[in-house]
Order: structure tokens, then C-alpha cells, then sequence
């Protein structure tokens, strides 16, 4: 029974799998002929392959810039990182977490099917990320077996399909109209720098606006445009690291400056490739989550990775970019004259949160709503994994946390209410969440996704 679980669970964690599941269901419930079954199958899924190895281009070449900032800039403190913090849990609580995620999942389509939230959460290595975080969290509470369970699967279950719903207007109004959801575990810092562009960016043009004279017309370009921007950031940061220090640790005793440059161009072909792979994703698994929507969860929405957004404003995904690695700067420096812990801005976190809080800022609030939202994004990146902290110290987690918003989010609320009132404050909080989904239930849409405003 165990074999089965992680097997189930090892499938249900790579979210290519459960795309090529997702599009193929639909394409059965659509009565399409086989070999149409086969290739929308195999799309969403070779699809979401290439988005992964691009994003693992990305990381990889992140790494040795992140390393030339410390060294260079002499930053100590944590950095926050999902993969790292779940590896680290993992040898503590790792059928704890299996067994939340797979609880979650179940949940997540049971929400989906009889409520107005009718989002169906995609990014499974976000869920198991959420899941090793309830685990901790709960774990910490004094939570453990069954109880934690079902309680930590019907908390994620319950935010996979709450999450998209909160800021669909916003997703809507990102994808002009092409109807995905954000099923992204950092999507309340993305609705907030869409409410932020909304107030701050009346009259501003939109990033993909921005004209260009001919004789830079390559820019536009967003390959040549990241390529350019990237190699100026790991040149500026190699000067500051010393080339002594890159040849020792990083560069393999290539010279130091050409390795700057060769991370800098590989760092594009891997957003290239991202963009490559979304195309493919959403050339097949929206026709096909039609069938989804008609015949087993009617009107379901498909709730994607923050990536698939990004060729919807490729120029906002460079300014979010960097707007939000300014924010999470400046609020490490605000936590150490505060005497906190140093939250050093993970790349990471902040080239994948931070575009596509530009993005989001972009489409309300154009320019301006895109630095300045990303801005705010940044800020959060660096609160809230200091405040997240403390609720995972007690399992040993303190040189590591969770980087994305809704992880610092979530766990905080959980973590606070939790220690003031015990078990009951966590009974209290499933009760009020059963409350939320359910009220919608009884207005006049009753089977129309929630927020899904192009609909209504």
C-alpha cells in the first residue's frame, strides 16, 4: 500500500504528468478519435518539459550570480528557497507531506466539482511544496496522523482552488481574456501588485508599448533584450566578486569575465525555451481541458504555472524582474536595522515571482504598475520568509525557509493562530473556510466558476 502511495505521489508531483493526464480525460470526455487523444497527451506534456528544462537553465545559471552578489556585496543570511527547505523536511516528514499532497489533490477536485470554485490546481511541485509546509506547521502544532491528514490536505486542496478564484479578474485581464487561472503558490503577491498598478499607474503605458527608434528595434526582440540585460547584471556582479574568487569557485578556470557572459546568454536561450514550451502547453491542454469543463467538472478552469504567463508581456517579465530584486534589497537592508534575519533576495524567487508580478502589475497599471507592484513583491519576499521563520524553527528549519508569498502567508496565519489557540483555532479556521466555499453555492450563477467575470 505504501509502494502504491509513493508511486501515486511521485506521478502527482511532476505536473507534466498531471497535464498529460488533465488533457487526456478531456479528450476522452470529448469523444475525440485516438490519435488526437495521443498527441494532446503528449503536447501538454513535452510542453511542460521544455518549460522545466528552460527553468532549469534559468536556476542553474542563477547560482553563480547569486554567489558573485554575496561575495561581492558581503551579504551573510538566508536565502529563501523551496527546494532546499523541502529537502531538508523531507528526511523528517516526508509521508506526512506524500500523504497531504495526495489528500490535497482529492480535496482540490472535490471543491472544484461541487462549489463555485472551480479551479483545478496544475503546478504539482507547488502543491508538494504547500504540503511539506502543513506538514511543518501542523507538525509543530502537535498535529500527526490522520488529523494531520486531513487537515493539511483539505488546507491545500482548499488554496489550490481559492487562490486562482481570488485574482481572476486580474489573470483575466493578464491574458486578455484566454480563460487559465494562476495556480502559482506566490499569487498573492501577484494580485497585490495588480491592485497596486490599479492606483498607481492611471495614464501609464503599458510595458509592450514602450517604443523603440530603429536603430535599437533589436531590443524588442526579448530574447536579444534579456541577453543584453542579464549579461550587464553578472558583468557589474563579477567586477564586484573579484575574478579571483569566480575562477577559484565557479568558472571551472574558464575566464572569469567570458563565464559572466556565457551565464548571461545562456540565462536567455533558457527563457527562450520557457516561452518555447508555454505555446505548447497552451496549444493543447485548453481545447482539451474543454472536455474537463463540459463533462466532469462543468466549467472547471485550468490553474497554471506563473511561466505559462509570461509571453502575454515578455517586456514587464524583465522589469518585474529586476524591480522586485531592488525591492527584496532594500527590505534585507530594512530588516537588519531592525535587527532581524538577513533575508539575502534569492534570484530564483524573484526572477520567476517577480516577472509575473511585473506582468500583473503591467496590466493594470502599465508601466508604473509594474515596477511599482514588482517593487511591493519584492518587499514581500523579504517579510515574509523572516516572519516565516520562527514557525518553522522548532524543526530545525532556521537556515532555510519557504521563499514564495503565499508560503510566508499561509504558514504565519497557520503557525500564529495555532500557538494562541491550539487545536481549536486550527478547527476554526477548516470551519470558516467551509463557510467561504460553500456561500457562494447558493447565489443565482451557482455554476459558473467564481470571479471568472468573461463568463458572466
Amino acid at each position: 500500500m505504501q509502494n502504491l502511495l509513493i508511486i501515486f505521489t511521485d506521478i502527482f508531483q511532476q505536473p507534466a504528468f498531471l497535464m498529460g493526464i488533465v488533457a487526456m480525460i478531456g479528450l476522452i470526455a470529448l469523444k475525440q478519435p485516438k490519435h488526437k487523444v495521443l498527441t494532446g497527451t503528449l503536447g501538454p506534456i513535452l510542453g511542460y518539459l521544455m518549460l522545466s528544462v528552460g527553468a532549469e537553465v534559468i536556476t542553474s545559471n542563477l547560482d553563480p550570480l547569486s554567489e558573485m552578489i554575496k561575495h561581492g556585496f558581503n551579504i551573510t543570511g538566508v536565502v529563501p528557497n523551496n527546494e532546499a527547505v523541502t529537502s531538508v523536511a523531507q528526511a523528517v516528514l516526508g509521508v506526512e507531506t506524500m500523504s497531504i499532497l495526495v489528500a490535497g489533490l482529492i480535496f482540490n477536485i472535490l471543491i472544484a466539482r461541487f462549489t463555485r470554485y472551480k479551479y483545478v490546481f496544475l503546478t504539482g511541485h507547488h502543491s508538494f511544496f504547500m504540503a511539506c509546509l502543513l506538514s511543518a506547521v501542523l507538525g509543530a502544532l502537535k498535529f500527526e496522523g490522520l488529523s494531520m491528514i486531513l487537515i493539511g490536505g483539505f488546507i491545500l486542496g482548499s488554496w489550490s482552488a481559492i487562490s486562482p478564484a481570488i485574482g481572476q479578474k486580474f489573470t483575466l485581464k493578464v491574458t486578455d481574456g484566454d480563460e487559465v487561472a494562476m495556480g502559482h503558490f506566490s499569487s498573492l503577491g501577484y494580485y497585490l501588485s495588480a491592485f497596486v498598478g490599479s492606483i498607481v499607474g492611471k495614464g501609464s503605458k503599458s510595458t509592450e508599448d514602450i517604443k523603440v527608434p530603429e536603430s535599437l528595434s533589436f531590443i524588442r526582440n526579448t530574447t536579444i533584450s534579456t541577453a543584453i540585460t542579464m549579461m550587464i547584471f553578472y558583468l557589474v556582479s563579477a567586477v564586484a566578486a573579484g575574478g579571483e574568487f569566480i575562477s577559484k569557485n565557479l568558472s571551472d578556470g574558464v575566464n572569469p569575465y567570458i563565464f559572466s557572459i556565457l551565464c548571461g546568454l545562456k540565462f536567455a536561450v533558457g527563457v527562450a525555451i520557457v516561452y518555447a514550451g508555454v505555446r505548447m502547453i497552451l496549444a493543447d491542454l485548453i481545447p482539451a481541458f474543454q472536455g474537463i469543463a463540459e463533462k466532469i467538472i462543468p466549467n472547471a478552469v485550468a490553474a497554471v504555472d506563473c511561466a505559462v504567463f509570461f509571453p502575454y508581456a515578455p517586456t514587464a517579465v524583465i522589469v518585474g524582474f529586476i524591480s522586485s530584486f531592488v525591492g527584496g534589497l532594500i527590505g534585507m537592508f530594512i530588516l537588519g536595522a531592525l535587527g532581524g534575519i538577513l533575508i539575502i533576495p534569492g534570484l530564483v524567487p524573484h526572477f520567476f515571482c517577480g516577472a509575473t508580478a511585473g506582468i500583473y502589475g503591467n496590466s493594470t497599471g502599465g508601466r508604473r504598475g509594474a515596477i511599482i507592484g514588482a517593487f511591493v513583491n519584492g518587499l514581500l519576499l523579504a517579510f515574509l520568509p523572516a516572519l516565516l521563520l520562527p514557525v518553522l524553527g522548532d524543526l530545525g528549519f532556521s537556515n532555510t525557509t519557504f521563499g514564495d508569498s503565499d508560503f510566508g502567508v499561509i504558514g504565519v496565519l497557520l503557525g500564529r493562530i495555532g500557538n494562541l489557540f491550539g487545536a481549536v483555532g486550527i478547527y476554526a479556521v477548516i470551519i470558516i473556510t467551509l463557510v467561504f466555499l460553500i456561500i457562494p453555492n447558493f447565489s443565482k450563477n451557482k455554476d459558473i466558476a467564481i470571479n471568472n467575470i468573461e463568463v458572466e
